[in-house]
């Protein structure tokens, strides 16, 4: 399964974006990132098998277990992307929110959109190694 970050805004180059690119080049699962500028631009091809994940403040708080069992759930379902979205400064507004499968929060504090981006990175790099069974993610 594809996994897609599609973010509002460029993230350029930084020690934010070698952190995006470090937790990327981890994950053993496909993954693509798009940038759109702030406003406009063109939204890739969206394939009917696509699950459709908005990061927003009013969503879901899911623990990392959780997060990885939905992407399973997904995958083994047939899902051949999972696209996620990252909104301008605004965010999304109610008529976006309805077309997603899942809004995730990482809290409700508002976050920059490259930590965002960066926090999101890693979270599937945690993700992916819980359903590898790899020693990465701890609890307790």
């Amino acid at each position: 399964m594809l996994l897609h970050i599609v973010a509002r805004g460029r993230i350029g180059r930084g020690p934010e974006s070698e952190l995006v690119d470090r937790y990327l080049k981890r994950i053993g699962w496909p993954t693509r990132i798009t940038e759109l500028p702030d406003t406009g631009g063109k939204m890739p091809a969206l394939d009917p098998a696509t699950r459709i994940v908005m990061l927003d403040e009013t969503g879901d708080m899911l623990g990392s277990r959780d997060f990885a069992a939905r992407l399973e759930t997904w995958r083994d379902g047939g899902v051949r992307e999972t696209r996620f979205l990252i909104g301008a400064a605004d965010g999304f507004d109610d008529a976006q929110r309805t077309q997603a499968d899942l809004l995730l929060s990482f809290g409700r504090a508002t976050w920059p959109h490259l930590l965002a981006r960066a926090m999101l990175a890693e979270q599937l790099w945690r993700a992916t190694s819980i359903l590898a069974n790899h020693p990465y993610h701890r609890e307790g």
